[in-house]
Order: C-alpha cells, then sequence, then structure tokens
C-alpha cells in the first residue's frame, strides 16, 4: 500500500491510542508533549516510509519510534528531568528505566481514563465532546465543526479552552470511579455517537461514507462494553445501534461511490453476523428501567434491516420516532419521521407535518419533500429537488438529488 494511503489510516487509528498512553504516563499538564511526540512519529513516518518503503509492520514501526522519542526527550530535556519528571505516573527512579507500555492493555487502560478525563463536568458540555473528538478520535477541527454545525475558530477556542480549564484544575488521568461514570458517561456516549455519524455520513468529505470512523467509534463503544464498570443497557444499544448501521454499508454506496437509496439496496449484500451483533448488543441493552434515545434509534436501525415493507415494519419504525422526539427532540428525527408517516398514513399526511418543520436550510429537507410531492405534484417535486440541489455539497449529495430528478423529467407533469 503507497504511503499516501496508509498514513492517514494509521493516523486516524494509532495518533490518539499512542497520545492517551503518553498523556496517561506524563499527567495533563503535558499534553501538548504528548502531541508533539506522536506527531513527530508520524513526520517521520512519512520520510522514512517514502525513501524506504511501508515496513512489514507499520503499526508495531510507529510504537517503537513512539517509545524511542519518547526516551530521548526525556533524556535530553533537563527541565522535564529536573522538574516534570517526578510528576509522571511511574515508579521508575531514573527516567532512562522508563518503559513506555503499548501493549493492548495498556492502551485499552489509557484510553478509557481519558475519556472519563476529557469529559470533565469543570469544562462546557461543548468543549468537552469537542476536546475528546480532536484528542480521542483523531478529528480534525473542520470535521468538529462540521459535526457541531459552527466555524473552526469556535472549535479551536473550545479546544484551546478546554486544555487550560484540565490544566488549572490539575485533574489527573486515572480510571473512572463509579461516580465519574455516573456524571459522565452521556458526553462519552454522545462523543462516540458524533464520530460514528461523522463516518455514516461525511459533511466534511467528499465521500459519504468514512468506514474508517465508523470503525474507531465502534472500537471505542467496545472498550467501554469489556469494562465492567462502564457496560451499561445505553452503552450496549449505543453498540447495537452502531452495528445495525454498518451491516448495510457495502449496499449503502455503488462502485462510483454515490450513495444507494435503502429501498434500492441489495440485501443479499447486508451483513448479517453484524446484524446477529446487533440483535445480540440489543439484547444486553434491555436490562434496567432506563430507555435512552440510543435504546429507541438502535430499534429504528433493527427495524431497517428486514428489507420487506410491510405494515408491521414502518408502524413499528413510526412508534420509536414518536418516542423519540418525546425523549430526545431532533429536527433530523422528525424530519425523519415524516417518511416513515409516509409510509403508514400515506404521502398527503407525511407532507403536512414536513412542511411544518420548515428546514430550508437543509437539502435532506428538501429531497424528502421531492419524493414526497413525486407523483402528487411533480411540478412542485422538482421545484424542491432543485432547491436540494442548490444546497448540497458533496457529489455523492448532488447526484442522488439528480436521480430523483430524472425520475420526475420522465413525466409529462414537468
Amino acid at each position: 500500500m503507497e504511503v499516501q494511503a496508509l498514513l492517514p489510516n494509521l493516523f486516524r487509528t494509532e495518533y490518539q491510542k499512542i497520545v492517551s498512553v503518553l498523556c496517561y504516563l506524563f499527567g495533563i499538564q503535558h499534553i501538548e508533549i504528548a502531541e508533539d511526540i506522536v506527531s513527530d512519529t508520524f513526520l517521520s513516518a512519512t520520510e522514512d516510509w517514502s525513501l524506504k518503503g511501508v515496513p512489514q509492520n507499520p503499526t508495531a514501526w510507529l510504537y517503537t519510534v513512539a517509545k524511542n522519542k519518547t526516551k530521548n526527550y526525556l533524556k535530553r530535556n533537563t527541565l522535564f528531568e529536573q522538574k516534570l519528571a517526578p510528576e509522571i505516573r511511574y515508579t521508575a527512579p531514573k527516567t532512562e528505566d522508563i518503559e513506555i507500555d503499548l501493549s493492548t492493555k495498556n492502551i485499552a487502560d489509557s484510553q478509557l481514563a481519558m475519556i472519563f478525563t476529557v469529559c470533565n463536568p469543570s469544562i462546557s458540555y461543548e468543549s468537552q465532546i469537542s476536546l475528546a473528538l480532536n484528542l480521542l478520535c483523531g478529528f480534525g477541527v473542520q470535521e468538529i465543526a462540521d459535526a457541531f454545525l459552527t466555524n473552526k475558530e469556535v472549535v479551536y477556542k473550545r479546544i484551546k479552552r478546554a486544555k487550560e480549564k484540565l490544566k488549572e484544575e490539575d485533574i489527573k488521568i486515572e480510571q473512572p470511579t463509579v461516580s465519574q461514570i455516573t456524571d459522565r458517561l452521556e458526553t462519552v456516549l454522545t462523543t462516540l455517537y458524533l464520530l460514528f455519524s461523522e463516518g455514516y455520513y461525511s459533511a466534511s468529505q467528499d465521500t459519504p461514507l468514512r468506514k474508517d470512523l465508523c470503525a474507531e467509534a465502534m472500537r471505542l463503544t467496545y472498550l467501554l462494553v469489556e469494562n465492567q464498570m462502564t457496560n451499561k443497557p445505553a452503552v450496549n444499544a449505543l453498540l447495537a445501534l452502531m452495528c445495525f448501521h454498518s451491516s448495510r454499508f457495502d449496499a449503502r454506496t455503488n462502485d462510483s461511490g454515490e450513495m444507494i437509496l435503502y429501498q434500492d439496496q441489495d440485501e443479499t449484500r447486508w451483513n448479517s453476523e453484524l446484524i446477529e451483533q446487533g440483535k445480540y448488543y440489543l439484547n444486553r441493552a434491555s436490562t434496567g428501567n432506563e430507555l435512552t434515545k440510543y435504546h429507541l434509534e438502535a430499534g429504528i436501525a433493527y427495524w431497517h434491516t428486514h428489507k420487506e415493507d410491510s405494515e408491521e415494519k414502518w408502524e413499528n419504525i413510526l412508534q420509536l420516532y414518536n418516542h423519540l422526539i418525546l425523549l430526545a427532540y431532533s429536527p433530523i428525527a422528525a424530519m425523519n419521521r415524516t417518511f416513515a408517516l409516509a409510509k403508514t398514513s400515506g404521502k398527503e399526511v407525511a407532507i403536512i407535518e414536513a412542511e411544518k418543520l420548515n428546514l430550508t436550510d437543509n437539502h435532506f429537507y428538501y429531497s424528502l419533500l421531492g419524493n414526497l410531492y413525486s407523483g402528487l405534484d411533480n411540478k412542485k417535486a422538482y421545484a424542491h429537488y432543485q432547491a436540494a440541489l442548490a444546497l448540497a455539497r458533496s457529489p455523492g449529495d448532488k447526484a442522488t438529488i439528480r436521480g430523483g430528478m430524472k425520475l420526475i423529467s420522465k413525466t409529462p407533469y414537468v
């Protein structure tokens, strides 16, 4: 594999692992040192691999170089050795004896500790999520801005303020207590949900689906499921949701990378193993009395793994959406509900509900109206598709919209 293709994937999957281990070792006060060492490791990989080729085990190469760079830093930096080394969470008396533990277990422990450290109530909710997406998930500032529907400057300031606040409060990076898990788990799950959502539909990239982001979100959620203290029903519900959505990935795009609408997907390309895993985690999520939005969205995703257009299927989806918008309202959930309403009550009823939303800055809204008006008033349908096309940014979205317009233009109504 070429360096240009491999390194971005490795950066996404390995950067935050090494940073977490070094932060766990150094403490939150020295987060920039950890980030600099790991960034320098990837810079070395870019230079070395471009000249000598990709090593047989690229991940092991990165880990070895990161360890050496860390040890070299500790040896040559007098300030660190004299003033900062005593703060390191390590029992070795001499810096040269420090072992940088990049084992699977220590990475998992470090990332779990980092997740709950970053999601600290001393910093604002938006800043917690921004820092977690940046530090733990490898999100760029632009990707975070897209996830929050804001601009890069706002996100940059949030991340900077979050780091400064954690340092001011002298927050320790340690395994979370029961009370910390109770207080912070919602923010942790929101972060992982946003990471998966950005992969499921990438607003910041030309490609509509980024499987690497989804895989990373699932890996981090699995860490929570595997830990006895964080293995909660909501966590299992979120992992079930991810499994159900991931099961249809191979059917969601064509060879040109364009989106394939749900009704046109080839269900033989759905991953039955992931569907079964989703059922397993959804069953595990059914314990206890708490109902979260992840339970409801997982239920909706479960019914979407049934391709048949049955009355039972769409009635169940509609009722789940009804509960969802009462529990955790969002314009997108309300908009998606109208599609299920069209299936159960007809397009005319759905149009009335959809137009109440008035989401005039969202191309999905106009695409939905284009779909609902198709066959009823094709002139209006075509106009809505045109509005959607004007708002859409990605080539894939534009191709999907043009497909809807093409179907309408074949009729005599336009």
